[in-house]
């Protein structure tokens, strides 16, 4: 295992970070993987219990939903006992509630222990995040948080492709290779996470005795968080929600093509995401978060515009011609360009708000937004569908994305160069 942290260090995308980043990306890693093996298996287990299609569904939103209310608490726990122990514990709370799970006699049992994973899926985001961000300077932060987000990328593409091996095997048995991951993501965090940084960050942190409620408050008030929050939002919004709930029906029903094409988008997305990652980071890193985040809600806005011109093809042209299918794919790359950055800079921007200092509630909430946008997401989109057509929906998506640019465009920069600190 110290090997393989060796070898990710020397990662172009970690060079030059602190310690904890290569072992945050790593733990993101194999919690994306194991969470990319359970959830297209998931509904299908639900449904053994003789449940119908909603609440088959209810257990991933139930999973969602916890997670989204016990943030704030997941924030206070962080400022109070630290990131490290809040993070593992976060982690051993997902791996056992899992792995009881996968034992479930009844739908009951099922979606309460989904909804405990939820509690600690919060305590391990907040955490992660809060950590990440007080152990990096300023000219860290964007490349460590893309590395980070790249941990996860590279997780949730390879869990689906092992997901159906395991599934072949049990439909149980996704339950615990989940646990299984999580308790190496565990491990990993309990050996190699550094007690002597943060307990030097902690003293300073002692000192000061500001109420994490105003801290709160003027996080708020400041353009440049609002910034963070309104990105994080739609980026929930449009890409954990609305994107993924409707683009593999749009697919099958829009478009009129196999489900193998909705696979060849999101691959795609993946793909351009990986390979803009480390230019994202290192933008947000050199030339400031303003324009790297220009970058990313631009694209994020022009993507789902796409995506309605794309219904509006296969509508006009027919579906049997390929008009419709190649914007889809080229909205689709235009995504994962947009997400590169957006899963960089705002947090970054985060990052430099607090300055090194413990955020746990101030990282909770920008984390909220994001759980917001999923949850609200699905819904919006969904009746949009059912009351019009797919390019409502996307153009919906669109218009919401627009909003972001404005807040960017009224904030100042936040990045602190070496050369322009006092």
């Amino acid at each position: 295992m110290r090997r393989l942290g060796r070898a990710i260090r020397r990662t172009p995308l970690l060079a030059d970070l602190p310690r904890e980043v290569a072992v945050l990306a790593t733990i993101a890693f194999f919690v994306a993987l194991g969470f990319g093996i359970l959830i297209p298996s998931l509904p299908v287990f639900a449904s053994t219990f003789g449940v119908n299609a909603f609440q088959a569904g209810l257990v991933i939103s139930a999973f969602a939903l916890v997670r989204f209310v016990t943030a704030p608490l997941a924030g206070i726990l962080v400022n109070r006992w630290g990131e490290r122990t809040v993070l593992s514990s976060g982690l051993l709370i997902v791996a056992l509630s899992s792995l009881v799970a996968g034992f479930s006699q009844s739908y009951g049992q099922l979606l309460v222990l989904r909804g405990a994973g939820g509690l600690g899926s919060s305590m391990f985001t907040v955490s992660a995040m809060a950590l990440l961000l007080r152990v990096t300077s300023s000219e860290q932060r964007g490349r460590a948080s893309s590395a980070f987000h790249g941990g996860f990328l590279f997780g949730g593409v390879a869990g689906p492709a092992v997901g159906g091996l395991v599934v072949a095997w049990s439909i149980r048995a996704p339950f615990f290779v989940y646990a299984v991951t999580l308790l190496v993501a565990t491990a990993v965090s309990l050996i190699f996470l550094s007690r002597v940084r943060l307990h030097e960050r902690d003293e300073a942190d002692a000192g000061s005795n500001t109420n994490k409620r105003e801290e709160l408050r003027a996080a708020l008030k400041n353009p440049a968080y609002q910034a963070a929050i309104g990105s994080n939002l739609i980026t929930g919004f449009v890409i954990f929600g609305l994107r993924a709930s409707i683009v593999p029906l749009f697919v099958v029903e829009g478009l009129q093509r196999g489900a193998s094409v909705s696979g060849i988008g999101f691959l795609i997305a993946a793909g351009v995401q990986a390979i803009f990652l480390l230019p994202a980071g290192r933008m947000a890193d050199t030339r400031g978060r303003r324009p790297a985040l220009l970058f990313g809600t631009i694209a994020s806005a022009g993507g789902m515009a796409l995506l309605a011109l794309s219904d509006v093809a296969a509508n006009t042209l027919g579906t049997a011609g390929l008009a419709g299918v190649t914007l889809f794919l080229i909205a689709m790359a235009v995504q994962g360009f947009g997400g590169a950055f957006m899963g960089s800079a705002p947090s970054a921007l985060v990052g430099d708000i607090m300055g090194g200092r413990k955020g746990g509630v101030v990282i909770a909430t920008f984390q909220m937004m994001s759980d917001v946008g999923a949850i609200v997401g699905p819904l919006v989109a969904g009746l949009l569908v059912d009351a019009f057509d797919y390019n409502w929906a996307f153009a919906a998506g669109a218009a919401l994305a627009i909003l972001p640019i404005f807040l960017v465009l009224r904030m100042r920069e936040t990045l602190v160069r070496t050369d322009q600190a006092p």
